[in-house]
């Protein structure tokens, strides 16, 4: 049963799966937790109710949600490079949603907290040993040989350290002047630059940089109207490590209210969406607005319950429900749930994860995920949504920056021979920018149609 009376540790009473219970000394992480606390917060209660007001207007069918960004984030990769590419392709990918779509794009990043992953199995065996799963950076370490497979506290402040340089690069990046829409042919990623994604971007911002013209003759440019000049981008992850999402957690002096001040949005994922559990329990306390991640075995009579409990006050942008089943079960396990939502009058946003359901093993090996199976889950979500009556609302995507060969297909036709040259993933693989973009398009057109249909039906 959930405490009657929420407080930020009132989860450490109820069970909490995937998360560590074997570090070697308690106290360590103990002393690491309470060090957290008195740190500064990586974002602010202001900015969390701002992207909750814009997935506000995205539950209202008035904008869509663009989220983005690494599996899981790493120490050894972390450089400004890869921050910028993955920032730069949201703006591309936003810049073609934008326009074919008709209506804004919010966009929120995988970046500065998404490092802990749930794990299918507790520990991994190789060549007759075995030691614990890798369980992301700010847990233990890839490498197989104990030292670094043992969980370490200490890797909790590298991870904030890491979380709090990330965002202060993203921000000059939103708010200096790299994101102003006269930049947008300067946008294009080195290795898509000769790709036909390329070739279909080019020829996109050459219509925009016309209208760019246009409306600067007239007096309206980044002077005049700010938007111009910057962007909001925002931040999220999964709240897995519970302990962590505590000691970030702070009352907001102006409302009272509780936020996970780890990130903008935080969400539930598929594993640890019990209604009775710790994860749940933490997630209805704070004012974030919150994503919960659903699956195929949830049923309409699972979902109103947990709905019921992380959204009580049925608030316009307070919780995103992320769809992930397969390209090959959605039709049959989407429709129920969405016409449960509409039905109930339940005001969520609704968008897709189409990673997570297809996920296959290579004949070589590698985890890898084939393009057209993501491609046909996103046009799925869009088309089941749109006859059920709901905005299909965004899509939410393990990609990168980085010219990656993780996921089989796209332009390039990446096959499993491919996947050895540029295996960078430290978790499940990515899209990388190419692909990406080539969704990006794919999505653009059947907003387009979308929008073409309702101004007929208007007529």
């Amino acid at each position: 049963m959930m405490s009657e009376r929420w407080t930020p540790a009132s989860w450490r009473s109820s069970p909490a799966l995937h998360i560590p219970s074997d570090y070697p000394d308690a106290e360590a992480l103990t002393r690491v937790e309470e060090t957290l606390r008195v740190m500064p917060p990586l974002v602010f209660a202001g900015e969390a109710r701002r992207l909750k007001s814009l997935l506000g207007d995205v539950a209202a069918g008035k904008a869509f949600l663009l989220q983005g960004g690494d599996c899981a984030e790493s120490f050894k990769e972390f450089t400004a490079d890869n921050i910028r590419d993955t920032f730069r392709l949201i703006l591309q990918m936003a810049v073609v949603l934008t326009f074919a779509g008709g209506k804004p794009v919010v966009k929120v990043g995988r970046m500065a907290g998404q490092f802990a992953k749930p794990r299918s199995s507790a520990v991994e065996t190789q060549d007759g040993t075995t030691l614990p799963s890798y369980r992301g950076d700010n847990i233990n370490g890839m490498e197989f040989e104990e030292g670094s497979r043992t969980p370490d506290p200490e890797r909790l402040l590298r991870a904030y350290n890491q979380s709090a340089a990330t965002l202060n690069l993203l921000r000059a990046f939103a708010n200096g002047g790299y994101a102003d829409l006269n930049n947008i042919h300067k946008w294009t990623l080195g290795f898509v630059d000769g790709s036909p994604q390329g070739e279909r971007y080019r020829a996109l911002t050459d219509k925009i940089s016309e209208t760019l013209a246009f409306m600067q003759a007239i007096g309206v440019n980044p002077n005049t109207y700010p938007g111009m000049h910057q962007v909001e981008f925002y931040t999220s992850h999964e709240a897995l490590l519970l302990g962590y999402e505590q000691a970030l957690t702070r009352v907001d002096s102006t409302s009272g209210d509780w936020y996970d001040c780890s990130a903008h949005l935080l969400w539930i994922g598929e594993r640890t969406r019990q209604l009775d559990h710790a994860h749940v329990e933490f997630m209805r306390g704070v004012k974030n607005p919150i994503g919960l991640k659903v699956g195929p075995t949830l049923e309409p009579d699972d979902l109103m319950p947990l709905i019921d409990v992380l959204n009580p006050d049925n608030e316009p942008g307070r919780l995103t429900l992320y769809g992930r089943f397969g390209a090959d079960k959605i039709a049959a396990r989407l429709p129920r749930l969405l016409a449960a939502t509409r039905r109930e009058g339940r005001a969520v946003v609704w968008a897709t994860d189409p990673m997570h359901g297809n996920t296959l093993t290579a004949s070589n090996g590698y985890k890898t995920r084939p393009f057209d199976r993501v491609l046909s889950e996103v046009k799925s979500f869009v088309e089941i949504a749109r006859a059920e009556g709901v905005h299909p609302g965004g899509v939410h995507l393990e990609m990168t920056g980085q010219n990656v060969t993780e996921c089989l297909g796209g332009a390039r036709a990446l096959t499993e021979t491919d996947l050895a040259d540029r295996y960078h993933t430290h978790c499940d693989p990515r899209l990388n920018a190419e692909q990406a973009l080539e969704l990006a398009f794919l999505v653009a057109e059947k907003l387009k149609e979308g929008r073409l249909e309702d101004l007929k039906a208007a007529v």
